[in-house]
This record gives structure tokens, C-alpha cells and sequence, in this order.
């Protein structure tokens, strides 16, 4: 995958002290009576990522022209919302690690982790409803459910190689691209911007969302287990296909086939299955493939921004496609 000629430091600049702010918010609503709450949040808030969610939620306020401090406390809602996924994902995955370092339950259990997991959500609509905005927090409890929708469904298709590529693209559609269309629609409301501008910024989200896990699913097979801070092959030792296996087993090859059921029956590769695996998927060109759709997706990400005038906040959006398509972690 190409470099982009933008790191995300330099995409995020503009609003860099804003998202210091959500850190800072995060971490004053985190605080609690019962210590253990503020210690795991510090160790989740310490153990990096992108922010991409109160990002684009902190950018599209700015591009709608909102000055004011509810983009902050809207961009902390959506971390946390973000953050409880993230632990009782791992706890259902049965992960590990989480950038490099012991996921959560693994360090504390899963009952402490499932209950910090509910402790985040409830948080997160509570800060919402600060604001007397109802049809955000509507909004919210929406993709949130679609979130847990997503979850439930890719559930049962856990460990069944015959997925279909609608299928996987449906969980991604609801595990991750609603919530960053419902991040971008929200920052633009905070806003002044017309019914179509809204529409426009939650397209953008959601097609930018469905890029970000199609480009997940190629780092999983062909990235670097150092920079990933995860294990390669992860995703399929856990007995989910990723759209370049499914892609691959689609064009009847079945000694791939016989692979990929053999590893999600076992939940293990041998580093001989592996190199196979990886040889088929280059010779069936199901990278590139895998590669080409999402660059679909990014594509149709920055088209709806159009119906916005150029300015740097514009730009700094226009440039978050280019870079998801280019990360290597």
C-alpha cells in the first residue's frame, strides 16, 4: 500500500489542542469512588490509538463553523463509546493484546472488564445529555445499537468460511462505518449546515468507516505484527474470514479452502499453512482486490465533501481517506 504524504499528526493539527481537551474529559469523567474505574482508564488512554472518532466529529464541527466547547464534550461521548466496544470486543475475541500491550481482561479478568465495558457505555449517554440536544443523543443510542447489532451478527458468522463478501461488508457497515458517519453528522448539527450538508458529512463517515476496516483486514494478513501490536493472521485464527480470504475461497480454490478450515477448526496456522495461504492470495490477486475496494470506499468518502466549500477544515477531511489507505497499523 502506498505511503501518504500525510502523517495523522499533520492531518490533526488544526484541532490538536481541541482533541487534548477530549483526552483531559475523558479523564475527569473517568474518575469515580470505586479506584479501579480511573486506573483502567488511564491504562486504556495510555495505551494510544488514533482518535479517529472524536477527530472527525471535532473537524466536521469546525467545517459547519462551530466555535463553541460541545464539540469537545460530543467527542469524549463517542471515545467512550468507541473504548467500550473495544473491551468487550476483546473479551468476546478472546484477545490478548490491544496495541501491543495486555488487553484489558486480560490483565483484569473478564467480569471486572465486561462491567467496565457497561460502566463506559452508560458514561457516555450520561455525558451526552448534558447538552440538551435530543436528537443527538438519538442519534447516538442509534449507531450505538447498530454497533452491538454488527457484533451479534458477526457472531454467527464466526468460523464460517462460506461468508459471503455482503455479508462481511454488512458487519463492517455496523461495527465500525455507522459510528464515524454518526461522528462526522454530529460535529456538522453543532453547526449551521443545511439537511443535505448533514447527509453529506455522514457519508463521508460512513464510507471513510467502511475504508478504515477494509484496509483492517488486509494489515491483518500482510502487515507487521510489531506495529500492530497483534499477532498476523489474528482475525482468521479467531474464525473470521476478512474480505481477501473471502475473495479467495469465492474463485474455488480448494486447497485454500481446506486451509482456511483446517485454521479456523484448530484456531492455529503452521507458519507451512500460512506461507501457503499467503502465496494463494497473491496468485488470485484477492490483495489487490481486497486493496481496490477500498479504495472505492475512501473514494466515495470525499465526493460528498464537495457540497462544502474549500477551506482548510475541508482539506484536513479530504486528506483522512488518502492517509487510512496508506496506514500500516
Amino acid at each position: 500500500m502506498p505511503k501518504s504524504s500525510l502523517a495523522l499528526s499533520q492531518i490533526f493539527e488544526p484541532i490538536r489542542a481541541d482533541l487534548e481537551l477530549v483526552d483531559r474529559e475523558f479523564a475527569r469523567q473517568i474518575q469515580s469512588q470505586v479506584e479501579l474505574i480511573p486506573k483502567i482508564g488511564r491504562y486504556i488512554q495510555t495505551s494510544g490509538g488514533k482518535r479517529l472518532r472524536p477527530a472527525v466529529l471535532l473537524m466536521a464541527a469546525r467545517l459547519a463553523g462551530y466555535q463553541g466547547d460541545r464539540a469537545v464534550t460530543y467527542a469524549a461521548v463517542v471515545e467512550f463509546i468507541h473504548t467500550a466496544t473495544l473491551v468487550h470486543d476483546d473479551i468476546i475475541d478472546d484477545s490478548d493484546l490491544r496495541r501491543g500491550r495486555l488487553a484489558v481482561h486480560s490483565r483484569w479478568g473478564n467480569d471486572i472488564t465486561v462491567l467496565l465495558g457497561d460502566y463506559l457505555y452508560i458514561k457516555s449517554m450520561a455525558l451526552a445529555l448534558v447538552h440538551d440536544r435530543l436528537d443527538l443523543v438519538r442519534l447516538l443510542c442509534d449507531v450505538t445499537l447498530r454497533m452491538i447489532e454488527g457484533e451479534l451478527y458477526q457472531l454467527t458468522k464466526n468460523g464460517d468460511a462460506a461468508i459471503t463478501e455482503e455479508e462481511h461488508l454488512e458487519i463492517i457497515r455496523r461495527k465500525t462505518a455507522y459510528l464515524i458517519g454518526g461522528c462526522a453528522q454530529i460535529g456538522g448539527e453543532l453547526g449551521t449546515i443545511t439537511p443535505e450538508q448533514s447527509a453529506a458529512l455522514r457519508d463521508y463517515g460512513f464510507n471513510l468507516g467502511v475504508a478504515f476496516q477494509l484496509v483492517d483486514d488486509l494489515l491483518d494478513l500482510t502487515g507487521d505484527a510489531t506495529a500492530l501490536g497483534k499477532p498476523i493472521g489474528a482475525d482468521l485464527r479467531e474464525g473470521k474470514m476478512t474480505l481477501p480470504l473471502i475473495h479467495l475461497l469465492a474463485g474455488g480454490d480448494q486447497s485454500a479452502d481446506a486451509i482456511v478450515r483446517e485454521i479456523i477448526a484448530t484456531r492455529d496456522a503452521t507458519p507451512g499453512q500460512w506461507q501457503t495461504l499467503l502465496g494463494r492470495l497473491e496468485e488470485r490477486r484477492s490483495i489487490d482486490y481486497a486493496y481496490r475496494r477500498a479504495v472505492e470506499y475512501a473514494e466515495r468518502a470525499k465526493k460528498p465533501l464537495y457540497a462544502f466549500p474549500p477551506s482548510a477544515e475541508r482539506d484536513a477531511l479530504l486528506a483522512l481517506p488518502d492517509y487510512v489507505l496508506s496506514r500500516d497499523r
